[in-house]
């Protein structure tokens, strides 16, 4: 690093095979409004998930054409809806163990598994590191740095659970990627935003995606 650079602290965003990436998509695009760099780990499952969902492709060899389409669009499907710029993005393969946040030393604010599967939650509950992503939130979570599990399944069995609590015992955020409507949402656009949004408050960054709650009753009928 040169001198009078400031180091480069990238948000580890983890995309796992639940279904779900259009949540994944809105944590993108505002951690990126926001300022913020990213690194980026989209598991194998995903990429069948994000196939079966949109119809879109992510592959390695042209992550960056794949992922400025994928951003583009809104939950609806609706192609150009978003105009994103990903200069501050970096993939990294889900196979690449020897990647920069494979390692406690990679400089890194933390990380969001946004959605997480309950097979993700497992494995990251058991510290099995099968694949980048879970080896990335395992190193997340010894090194104390902060970690968001949004997870997508119901109903949720026994053995999830204990993983969930496990999670929340070594100081993860277990953050369920369930919608509310008293923001006014009359968009299923506004019902992914609102949980984009629940995960990037989890996180402590700043963004405009939902309406707050003023403790004003009937708000949420008024907005528009």
């Amino acid at each position: 690093m040169k001198p009078g650079q400031t180091q480069r602290r990238p948000w580890i965003v983890g995309v796992s095979g639940a279904s779900g990436t259009p949540y994944a998509a809105a944590v993108l695009r505002a951690l990126l409004a926001a300022g913020e760099s990213v690194d980026l780990v989209v598991s194998r499952a995903s990429r069948l998930t994000l196939l079966d969902e949109t119809g879109l492709p992510f592959r390695d060899a042209h992550w960056q054409d794949d992922l400025r389409e994928w951003l583009a669009r809104g939950a609806d499907g609706k192609p150009g809806t978003f105009e994103v710029r990903i200069e501050d993005v970096r993939h990294w393969s889900a196979g690449d163990l020897a990647a920069g946040p494979s390692s406690g030393s990679y400089p890194a604010k933390g990380m969001l598994i946004v959605p997480a599967s309950t097979a993700c939650v497992a494995g990251v509950a058991l510290g099995l590191s099968k694949d980048l992503l879970q080896r990335a939130a395992s190193v997340t979570l010894k090194e104390g740095r902060k970690l968001v599990v949004a997870v997508r399944e119901t109903p949720l069995n026994g053995q999830t659970l204990r993983h969930l609590v496990s999670l929340d015992d070594a100081g993860a955020t277990v953050l369920p990627a369930s919608p509310a409507f008293y923001a006014g949402a009359t968009h299923i656009q506004d019902l992914v935003d609102f949980v984009a949004g629940r995960v990037l408050d989890a996180a402590g960054v700043e963004h405009g995606l939902y309406r707050r709650w003023e403790g004003e009753l009937g708000g949420g009928s008024r907005a528009t």
